[in-house]
């Protein structure tokens, strides 16, 4: 139980965040219990549960200084069956504030070990860069999951990710495995798309989800409502979409 699955891509914009906020609350729907991560100094996750992220009080920063322990940071029931570990801009301090720690790739692996198991998922929001945060998470992660925009670009950065997972498995983490990829903001309009996707397909010998994410208005309008869409507007293609994101993520899992 606890399979803990790593959301990372280095580049921004690529609906990471988005991907990270409602897949985990589409598993939480079919019943599943989550625990969302937000390891992202933007605190991006925490504000798409609806939480105001300067008011908090403790975030995963806290517990990672070794301040409190990790209850005391815990939001529960930000959707139901879903609790949250929030973040906000004083993580980006932790790349100083950790020098001199022991094990300073591990810190979140720790933590994440004593709670596991009272959750079938993990869901861990990276930021937008390869540094130490990301590091910690995909050492505490079974898999990473990689969104990738449907843009000319897509496969720009992918290599280096792809070889930063391989590093971190031979040094880090020997059980990582690449969850695979998922299309994002992907626009049916537009041939660009349609040659994307069949370009990573082609280039990258991974395993690439089914689902692809649209580019829909409905799934850019929940953030600012503090929803994951499934809340916001449960019909919309972008519901179904991470819906079937879910399903495919449950296919893949061997409890």
């Amino acid at each position: 139980m606890g399979r803990i699955i790593a959301v990372a891509n280095q580049k921004g914009g690529v609906g990471k965040t988005t991907t990270s906020v409602n897949l985990a609350a589409c598993l939480a729907e079919k019943g599943f219990k989550i625990l969302a991560v937000d390891m992202d100094p933007q605190g991006h996750l925490t504000i798409g549960f609806g939480i105001n992220k300067d008011e908090l009080e403790y975030t995963i920063h806290d517990v990672m200084l070794d301040e409190i322990n990790v209850g005391q940071a815990l939001l529960i029931d930000v959707f139901p069956g879903l609790n949250l570990l929030p973040a906000n801009k004083f993580l980006a301090g932790a790349e100083v504030e950790f020098i001199g720690k022991q094990d300073t790739q591990f810190i979140l692996k720790n933590i994440l070990s004593k709670i596991k198991n009272r959750y079938d998922y993990v869901i861990i929001d990276c930021p937008p860069a390869l540094g130490m945060l990301t590091i910690n998470s995909m050492t505490a992660a079974d898999t990473v999951l990689v969104p990738i925009q449907c843009e000319f670009f897509a496969l720009d950065g992918l290599s280096q990710l792809i070889h930063t997972i391989e590093l971190i498995q031979q040094k880090l983490n020997k059980n990582l495995k690449l969850e695979g990829v998922v299309f994002t903001m992907y626009d049916s309009r537009t041939n660009l798309s349609l040659q994307v996707v069949e370009n990573v397909k082609d280039n990258l010998n991974q395993n690439v989800y089914k689902t692809i994410i649209p580019r829909n208005v409905r799934l850019a309008e929940a953030p600012s409502h503090g929803m994951p869409i499934i809340t916001y507007d449960s019909k919309s293609t972008g519901a179904e979409s991470y819906r079937l994101l879910a399903d495919e993520v449950i296919a893949n899992t061997n409890f």
